[in-house]
């Protein structure tokens, strides 16, 4: 990993108390930022005086704006937060999936318009949108379809932001070994190496990082036609449309 690649940079990230939240955190310290934002719901004491906790809630306008404020020197954005709850389904209740776009989706599209002027004046900055192999994949669930929504969301605040200079960059990763997919019984990667993937592909200004094996296969075949793309897809998901 790159000790210099986020030397002086002012990093904000969201869901910060754990997973990949975490690991972003502490991958922008060891790539020297000059201080990172930890965004959460609940605030949380840090070991580095390097790191300033933020009150976080996804779903409380109040809350962003006045993080977007406080942060005034933020020059990197992290949107990394999300739920995906247990018993997730497209065809369950609409309050339930509206519960799960208001924070993945409507949220984290509010936290990024709150700090586009921020991104702005600190010469146009980064915006890394953490999103999921889900977006490109027919799982059943209001967080998958969330996730296709911010992907198309990201595409186009890349080209909403291009003026003002804001690389926006989408990650996209398939299973990552924290809390969020405990319940699953699959392969996962590491949250450090997605850290350090999406980290490296920020200093290559990449538009799209693909984390891992699983991602990158499935992007190549999206131009398959979906008499046969489907098929595929759905046979490899197994006990998530079960």
């Amino acid at each position: 990993m790159s000790a210099t690649s986020l030397t002086g940079r002012t990093v904000f990230v969201t869901g910060a108390n754990g997973g990949l939240g975490q690991e972003f955190v502490a991958g922008a310290l060891a790539r020297g930022a000059s201080k990172v934002y930890a965004a959460t719901r609940t605030p949380r004491t840090w070991e580095s005086p390097l790191v300033q906790s933020v009150h976080l809630d996804l779903t409380s306008a109040e809350t962003i704006a006045a993080a977007a404020t406080r942060a005034g020197d933020v020059d990197l954005l992290i949107n990394n937060a999300a739920i995906a709850p247990e018993g997730d389904t497209i065809t369950g209740s609409i309050e339930d999936v509206r519960r799960v776009f208001e924070t993945n989706f409507f949220g984290t599209l509010q936290v990024a318009n709150a700090f586009a002027p921020t991104l702005a004046s600190h010469g146009g900055g980064t915006m890394l949108n953490v999103i999921s192999s889900a977006a490109w994949v027919s799982v059943p669930t209001a967080y998958g379809a969330t996730k296709a929504a911010m992907w198309s969301a990201s595409n186009g605040l890349r080209l909403a932001l291009q003026a003002q200079g804001t690389q926006v960059t989408s990650l996209l990763v398939g299973m990552v070994d924290t809390p969020m997919s405990a319940r699953w019984d699959v392969p996962k990667v590491s949250a450090e190496s997605v850290v350090e993937q999406a980290y490296d592909g920020i200093a290559d200004g990449a538009l799209e990082i693909l984390a891992d094996d699983e991602t990158r296969v499935l992007k190549a075949r999206l131009n398959t036609p979906a008499e046969e793309f489907y098929p595929w897809i759905h046979g490899l998901l197994g006990d998530f449309a079960a």
